[in-house]
Formats: C-alpha cells, structure tokens, sequence
C-alpha cells in the first residue's frame, strides 16, 4: 500500500495539542487520539475525541514527535481544513478545533453546524 496523498486542506495538529496527547497517553495503555465528528450536540455536529489501541486500516494517520491523533474517512470531510490546539487559559484546559467548514458554533466549542 503506497502513501496515502491528501489535499492541502487536510486536517491539522498543533505542536502544542500533540504535546498534550503525549501526556494524556503516557498514563494509559492507549496508543493514539482519535477525532471524529458525529450527529448531535446544541449545535447539529459534536467532535468526539477517543483514545484507542492504534489507527484503523483507512484512518487519517497524524504523528507528532511523541503522539499520534487518527482522524476517520467519514468524519474527514467535516474537518478538512480544520487544526486542533489545545488551549490552557483563563477559562481552563481544552481542545479546541478551529474549523473553516463551521457555519456557527456553541459557546462551548464542542458542537458546530454546516449550512
């Protein structure tokens, strides 16, 4: 199976993200973050993150220095173009995805809509 080529608007990890996922999965036995968009929350789509055993066959495969986040083919049209950050301010310690796709979002930033 030869690489795999992807447009330029393809999902994005941040360094920062990347170093939290390495902390979250030094203390487990899982080996990678997915991302994944599914159906529901206030605003129509809710991004789900999951730690899991490895990628599958099909996913997106993302690596850091220390850390890998999978992305599935079903939930990549939803992010493509898309980063996720982890932000530690004020207000407290999330991801977040910053997604260009995202017509409107909840305050929250889990959820957003298409038109």
């Amino acid at each position: 199976m030869g690489p795999t080529h992807m447009s330029e608007a393809t999902f994005q990890v941040t360094d920062r993200a990347f170093t939290r996922v390495s902390k979250i999965l030094s203390g487990e036995a899982a080996k990678a973050l997915r991302v994944s968009v599914e159906g529901g929350g206030c605003s129509g789509f809710q991004y789900r993150y999951d730690l899991v055993d490895g990628p599958a066959e099909d996913d997106l495969v993302l690596e850091g220095d220390t850390a890998t986040v999978v992305v599935d083919p079903v939930s990549l049209p939803f992010l493509a173009g898309a980063e996720l950050d982890f932000v530690d301010d004020l207000i407290g310690q999330s991801f977040q995805i910053k997604n260009p796709n995202a017509q409107s979002s909840c305050g929250c930033g889990t959820s957003f809509s298409l038109l």
